[in-house]
């Protein structure tokens, strides 16, 4: 991923060479002429997309020290470097408890500059990724956090908006590793529950005989093992969201007691007479049919019904157009911060074959590859545009090369499913489940 630099400089000589310097060492490089034309760009529609700025100190009418303020004041957090002409100790304190992060002597040597872009962009990058983190921890992850740019996404998007803004259920529909959570961590980041606590249940991880104290907690002695009382997780998540992941895989008798919460909004610990009140909001994720799921008397249908207020279908990474290479460029950002390692450039056969692959693990898979492609310093030679999926494959032809995939990971994985799972960013249960229908 080639990273953009914004060059803020009044003098025309010097713009053209900075351009030309930094073009030269592999960046993109825009130009603007004056202060002011540099914050239209960096608080337009496009502000997003610069790494760096370039920023010289001393401009007509609106300074690099004024930019600097009003990118402060702004909240606008891209790391910064000043180009001064003296080089004073002066200067430079001011420009730095003004936000910037290095600093440049007139003329700018092109080594010199180029450390300087490496390092700011590496602090960037982490910065970015710690506010992130925090965002994520505090409860108040929004739908900026989701880096889409499909036309199925942003209706996604609108109606989670819509969905945000109430208090009933929610039923996020979508294959294994879409983002569901995600999703439904920038709902309540969105409502007035942010901040409040975000509880996570994956019903098909915990033993069905545990599921119950798990949920709704227990008094000591209440079952062989109760040694002391736990407080369950709908009172964990009081005042915020519960999660319920894999829904699907709850227990019928569980299922029923979910139910009756849902309509009294109250809990009753295993082993107590008193029921405790509730207040917290509910969002439901599976991968599974649950219509189907009914048919088959593996899930209740008055519990579907009364989950199915709003429901939400996250359409699959290999549905989502230009979104793959999108969050290719945000997750090489994220864990180049977090592994301290340089970025790989996505160069045009890694777009390519990044728009065109089938992504049978959706998102979660295409993290794991931009993991090992920073580990190993370029694509790993499995993946490249002769192994690509076609996007708009012909009917029947897409489950073919999935099926291929699959079992070609596993061979790879000497049979080892588990492996093979964290390989392909899919759960165990969904490959047992694709090879149970491919015997059949």
């Amino acid at each position: 991923m080639t990273a953009t630099v914004l060059v803020v400089d009044d003098d025309p000589v010097q713009r053209r060479l900075l351009d030309a310097m930094l073009k030269r060492c592999g960046y993109d490089a825009v130009v603007a002429e004056t202060g002011q034309a540099a914050l239209q760009m960096l608080t337009g529609p496009e502000g997003d997309r610069f790494d760096a700025i370039v920023l010289d100190l001393v401009m007509p009418e609106l300074d690099g020290m004024g930019v600097l303020a009003a990118l402060r004041e702004r909240a606008i957090e891209t790391p910064v470097i000043v180009q001064t002409a003296n080089g004073s100790i002066e200067t430079v304190v001011q420009a730095m408890r003004g936000g910037a992060v290095d600093f440049v002597v007139k003329p700018a040597g092109a080594e010199r500059l180029q450390i300087s872009l490496k390092n700011a962009l590496k602090l960037g990058a982490l910065e970015h990724e710690l506010r992130h983190i925090k965002r994520r921890a505090s409860g108040t992850l929004g739908f900026r956090d989701l880096a889409t740019k499909s036309a199925d996404m942003a209706r996604v998007v609108r109606l989670a908006e819509r969905a945000a803004k109430s208090n009933i259920p929610i039923l996020i529909e979508g294959e294994s590793g879409v983002g569901k959570e995600v999703l439904a961590r920038a709902i309540q980041g969105s409502s007035d529950r942010k901040g409040k606590p975000f509880v996570t249940v994956n019903c098909g991880a915990i033993p069905p005989d545990m599921i119950e104290s798990e949920l709704f907690g227990h008094l000591k002695g209440a079952f062989t093992g109760a040694e002391r009382a736990r407080e369950g997780l709908f009172l964990h998540a009081q005042g915020g969201t519960l999660f319920l992941d894999e829904i699907s895989e709850m227990p019928l008798a569980t299922q029923s007691k979910l139910l009756r919460v849902l309509e009294d909004r109250k809990v009753r610990p295993v082993g107590s007479e008193r029921e405790v009140p509730i207040d917290l909001r509910f969002v439901f994720a599976t991968n599974a049919e649950l219509d189907k799921e009914v048919q088959a008397g593996r899930f209740r249908a008055d519990l579907f019904f009364r989950i199915n207020v709003m429901q939400i279908h996250l359409p699959p990474l290999k549905d989502r157009e230009g979104d793959a290479v999108e969050l290719a460029s945000l997750f090489m950002k994220k864990l180049s911060a977090q592994l301290g390692m340089p970025q790989v450039p996505i160069d045009e056969d890694a777009r390519r074959a990044l728009a065109s692959y089938s992504w049978p693990g959706n998102v979660r898979e295409l993290r794991n590859l931009v993991e090992r492609t920073l580990i190993l310093g370029s694509f790993p030679d499995g993946f490249g545009p002769g192994d690509a999926t076609p996007a708009s494959p012909e009917p029947g032809s897409l489950a073919d090369v999935e099926r291929r995939h699959i079992l070609a990971v596993l061979a790879a994985c000497s049979g080892q499913r588990d492996e093979a799972a964290e390989r392909l960013g899919i759960s165990r249960k969904t490959i047992d489940r694709k090879l149970a229908a491919w015997d059949g």
